[in-house]
């Protein structure tokens, strides 16, 4: 079995990090039965993201092929990603040798994290209202354009005085 716990120093003598996208690094247990057979600690390169951590950091353990996640909390995407490709996401809190012992142990199981898909309307539904004047409505977008176009060519204009200095 192939565990990672988002920790915040590494090792087994860390505490369980309470965010998992975001946290600092990841502790990957290989354990055999109830065993622990090896530990290893890898910074988390996507705790810093500006945006996708938790996407990103959920790919990474499909990819390392991780069967159960340990983490405080489990952020929306992250869960999502975990239960699509069937990982457990188990949230907990202590010292990650406590708490993968209890896993090892069967004394903690994994939560059911995933959100459900979001539905959207069909097609059909979108039609557009009937009471939009089609003229209105294009020069209400030609006013725009040209509103984008005057600030485009004052950009253009600050560009080139910027260039001249």
């Amino acid at each position: 079995m192939r565990i990672l716990v988002a920790t915040n120093s590494g090792g087994l003598d860390d505490m369980v990090s309470s965010v998992f996208a975001r946290s600092p690094t990841f502790t990957i247990i290989e354990a055999d039965g109830q065993e622990i057979k090896d530990v290893k600690v890898i910074p988390n390169q996507f705790a810093n993201a500006v945006h996708g951590a938790g996407i990103q950091a959920g790919q990474f353990v499909v990819s390392q092929g991780i069967d159960v996640a340990v983490a405080g909390n489990f952020g929306p995407n992250v869960s999502s990603i975990l239960a699509q490709a069937g990982v457990k996401a188990i949230p907990a809190q202590g010292v990650v040798k406590d708490v993968v012992n209890d896993i090892l142990s069967g004394n903690m199981q994994a939560q059911s994290l995933a959100t459900p898909a979001p539905s959207y309307p069909s097609p059909q539904q979108y039609a557009p209202p009937p009471s939009i004047n089609p003229d209105e409505k294009i020069d209400e977008m030609e006013e725009k354009i040209a509103r984008i176009e005057a600030m485009i060519k004052e950009i253009k204009d600050m560009l080139k005085h910027l260039r001249e200095e």
